[in-house]
């Protein structure tokens, strides 16, 4: 087994004493370990930097992705949340296949464990994990911006007995604007993905703001903030002015009155 702590402390360059396929397969396996450190500060680390660095060939990293959509599925939680970390990454190098998007979606809404930080297990970030996918989807051309808005959404209004507490709302919130930016986003698509929240707070629950309005309505606050000011895209240095800005902040501004009209 390869001394991954070694690897990055030489600054992550790649061990020669073994083929770059197995050298993947042992940090694709790492990423399934229930040890933060093996995990995280490995597994992940190490594979996200070599994706970066452009190591891994444009069908290797197909075949990574295709695995990690299959993870979507696995038992442990942890295996779940890191596999979209590692599309991110491989769709931020530049290699994308529509086939990934649907397994993400269908995860992304039904996962039902979103805890941030576990004692043991250490971060898992689903939902902001996700969110961080969901964002470089939302600025690929080959998939609709209105698309990844929809289930940004949809992950929020799914019933939970969690809230957000790991700073989870502001990667989402993140990942929505990053996706508002685009040019080709029209005007009703815009501002109509919200017309599920006006729905769901137009008749208040008799058992009080559940869970999952507590985190949309933080996630949406958290929005609101970047389509008023600009959104820094990955990489640039001055933010990035959202399309239909007063039209979205208009919306925003419709679903957060309903519950917390003392604040607008």
């Amino acid at each position: 087994m390869t001394d991954w702590a070694r690897v990055r402390a030489d600054g992550y360059a790649v061990p020669t004493d073994r083929p770059l396929t197995d050298l993947v397969a042992e940090l694709s396996g790492l990423l399934r370990s229930p040890d933060p450190v093996t995990r995280d500060a490995h597994g992940y680390a190490v594979l996200a930097t070599w994706i970066g660095r452009g190591v891994l060939s444009a069908d290797q990293l197909r075949e990574l992705g295709d695995e990690m959509v299959t993870r979507f599925a696995d038992p442990e939680i942890q295996t779940r949340t890191f596999a979209p970390l590692i599309l991110d990454s491989i769709v931020s190098a530049g290699v994308f296949e529509p086939s990934w998007v649907p397994p993400f979606e269908r995860w992304y809404v039904a996962e039902e464990d979103l805890r941030g930080y576990d004692a043991k297990l250490g971060w898992l970030h689903a939902v902001a994990h996700g969110a961080d996918l969901l964002g470089t989807l939302g600025l690929h051309p080959a998939v609709e911006p209105v698309q990844m808005l929809r289930l940004g959404i949809g992950r929020l209004l799914t019933p939970t007995s969690y809230v957000l507490r790991d700073l989870e709302d502001d990667r989402l919130g993140y990942a929505l604007a990053v996706t508002m930016t685009r040019a080709d986003l029209a005007e009703i698509d815009a501002v109509d993905w919200l017309d599920p929240v006006l729905r769901a707070l137009a008749t208040p629950p008799v058992e009080g703001i559940t869970p999952e309005v507590t985190n949309t309505l933080r996630t949406l606050r958290a929005l609101y903030l970047l389509v008023d000011h600009g959104t820094r895209l990955p990489g640039a240095n001055l933010p990035t002015r959202i399309p239909h800005r007063d039209q979205v902040k208009s919306k925003l501004t419709e679903v957060v009155r309903i519950v917390t009209p003392h604040y607008l």
